[in-house]
């Protein structure tokens, strides 16, 4: 049984029934106009929703929904050669979609970048028998405590001798990205969720601190985050949807789009 109630407006899952959703609370995301409304995996595998498996570049695999549920995002499978690794999750998770991951040859570990997409994390850990790696200052947001989830602290933390998590502080205090220098056959790939956003000028990435009711991050922030990703080496940057992606010269976007911002936001 997965009866444990999940927002539908962001898919947050929480540990037991309560009548709202902080995350939806928070400033960052919203209550929809119709409401605080709840459902549960159960449910959701009785309905019309099917699992989406699809290959996002060499070795990144993306895996959703159809039709897509709360906020939409699409997690990501890397094959790294230390093991397969869930980067981001989704609420979904049905039989089908566990065989198929399984076939790929199931998972090593998960890690999120920001609570908007922790969904079912342990619904998925609990599956597959691995940690959940979530960055510290996020720990308020977390719906559902289990022992799966593994708290980091500080800048980086190296799940993998391939794997580098980032915490950028972008968006939440725990803003997190995803660094695999062997993806792009060497090149390097970010895997950034929406810490920083692919947006449809794939020359230039976005820095918010809440993306639907648009309010900007804090320049100091932005500033530090840029810093902070100088040294990695990236061709890709991989946002949080289908799609979303800039295929080349990542390092440069990332820089460039700070410089932008950071041109924009002073007086």
């Amino acid at each position: 049984m997965s009866d444990k109630p999940l927002c539908v407006a962001c898919g947050t899952q929480y540990d037991a029934p309560r009548e709202n959703c902080p995350i939806c609370d928070d400033e960052r995301q919203y209550i929809p106009p119709a409401g605080q409304r709840w459902t549960d995996l159960d449910t959701m595998r009785a309905g019309e929703l099917t699992g989406r498996v699809e290959e996002q570049g060499e070795g990144i695999i993306g895996i959703g929904s159809e039709p897509k549920f709360a906020i939409g995002e699409r997690a990501l499978l890397v094959k790294a050669s230390s093991g397969n690794f869930l980067w981001d999750c989704v609420a979904y998770l049905d039989d089908e979609l566990i065989a198929k991951v399984n076939e790929l040859g199931g998972l090593t570990g998960i890690a999120i970048s920001h609570p908007h997409y922790y969904t079912t994390m342990v619904e998925w850990a609990h599956t597959f028998d691995v940690p959940i790696h979530l960055h510290e200052k996020d720990r308020q947001w977390i719906g559902r405590p289990d022992p799966a989830i593994k708290l980091w602290s500080g800048t980086t933390n190296q799940v993998a001798p391939d794997l580098t998590l980032i915490n950028l502080g972008v968006h939440f205090a725990g803003g997190t990205v995803l660094h695999w220098p062997d993806g792009e056959q060497g090149e390097g790939a970010l895997l950034s969720g929406d810490i920083l956003q692919v947006i449809p000028d794939r020359r230039f990435v976005g820095f918010m601190y809440s993306y639907p009711n648009l309010i900007p991050e804090r320049p100091a922030i932005v500033r530090r985050a840029a810093e902070i990703l100088e040294p990695y080496r990236f061709k890709a940057i991989y946002g949080a949807w289908w799609d979303a992606i800039v295929r080349s010269d990542g390092h440069e976007v990332a820089q460039r789009s700070a410089r932008r911002y950071l041109a924009h936001v002073q007086d």
